[in-house]
């Protein structure tokens, strides 16, 4: 029996690494996933991961790690010896990188630089994943950006990526060592954070459905950006690492879609007017914005035979579908709503 391919995901417990977890332990996988020593063990995205409560997966292992501590990394990537790493983990809100820019460099910018490090320091022939973001692009006056438009990032989160991503080319160029950025644009799913606008929306607009809240306060209403479905875009992570050689891939839809129309798309599907509940808050709108994101993905169909499953409609019922049933728990327990 051949053995299987060792993983390791910085970041499991978030949205893309929960997906990409699921991925990886459908292939077969071992998986390995660095989380943080807190007093909270924030694993919910990944336990259904498990066989069940009393017997875990043993291809799915956590170890304790940190982004911030290169000693960690050291220690994890020369025991665990992984074929393909997959770098997820970050501060990753843009609105909050402007109140803590430091910590974000940190985690985004150093933290890539400390893995790639280690990995050079190893000696280990891994294939190395690193999250790139549509938000180096900013404020580019490109209409359709894909792998050659210039970068011109508008936030503390944004810079850091930058950064990250001329790490991760210049370890390639100089090492020979096999590391791709994944250019992904804005990709959701019922499991993206709260704070997040697009989950934002749902949930706020299940809770209102329900009777529990009644306000929904958000920022910019104008900005445009180009939103998948974060299940079908962690493919194309593992696609990138299945190559022969090494490259940057931009990873979109190909559509644009403003706060406005996601607002539209959801209330409407609910049976609601968003103008009804949606004020405006000025604590939301960023010190400088990123107001139009439009990704073209040809490359990535043409080498690496991915394209979008799921579309911005669906997208979008699919997670107030999923916030209205989650609300539905809260409200009235396992059963879910009473007749």
């Amino acid at each position: 029996m051949v053995n299987p391919k060792r993983a390791l995901i910085t970041g499991i417990t978030g949205q893309d690494g929960s997906y990409l977890a699921e991925l990886l332990l459908r292939k077969n996988y071992e998986v390995y996933g660095l989380v943080r020593r807190s007093s909270s063990f924030n694993t919910g995205r990944v336990d259904h991961l498990y066989r069940d409560p009393h017997e875990k997966d043993v291809r799915l292992k956590l170890v304790y790690g940190d982004l911030n501590d290169a000693s960690s990394l050291n220690r994890i990537i020369k025991t665990i010896k992984p074929e393909e790493i997959y770098n997820l983990g970050a501060q990753s809100h843009v609105r909050v990188s402007f109140d803590v820019p430091e910590y974000t460099a940190e985690t985004v910018a150093m933290g890539t630089t400390r893995l790639l490090e280690a990995i050079r320091d190893s000696g280990i022939k891994t294939r190395f994943y690193q999250a790139s973001s549509s938000e180096m692009f900013g404020k580019t006056g490109v209409c359709l950006q894909d792998e050659k438009t210039p970068f011109y990032p508008r936030s503390p989160y944004a810079a850091a990526k930058v950064y990250a991503y001329w790490m991760t080319v210049n370890y390639r160029e100089a090492y020979g060592m096999f590391a791709c950025n994944g250019i992904l644009f804005n990709h959701e799913s019922p499991r993206r954070g709260e704070t997040f606008v697009t989950r934002k929306i749902t949930m706020a607009l299940a809770r209102i459905r329900h009777g529990v809240q009644k306000k929904l306060f958000l920022g910019n209403l104008e900005a445009k950006r180009d939103w998948g479905f974060a299940g079908d875009y962690v493919e194309a992570m593992w696609l990138m690492l299945q190559q022969k050689k090494p490259d940057d891939y931009v990873i979109a839809t190909g559509e644009t879609h403003s706060v406005r129309e996601f607002l539209q798309e959801a209330f409407g599907y609910a049976g609601l007017k968003w103008q009804n509940y949606v004020k405006i808050d000025k604590r939301y709108f960023r010190p400088t914005e990123v107001d139009y994101l439009h990704g073209n993905s040809a490359k990535a169909k043409k080498i690496l035979k991915w394209k979008p499953r799921v579309c911005f409609k669906d997208l979008v019922r699919m997670m107030v579908d999923a916030d209205m049933k989650m609300v539905e728990r809260e409200l009235y327990g396992k059963k879910g709503k009473k007749e």
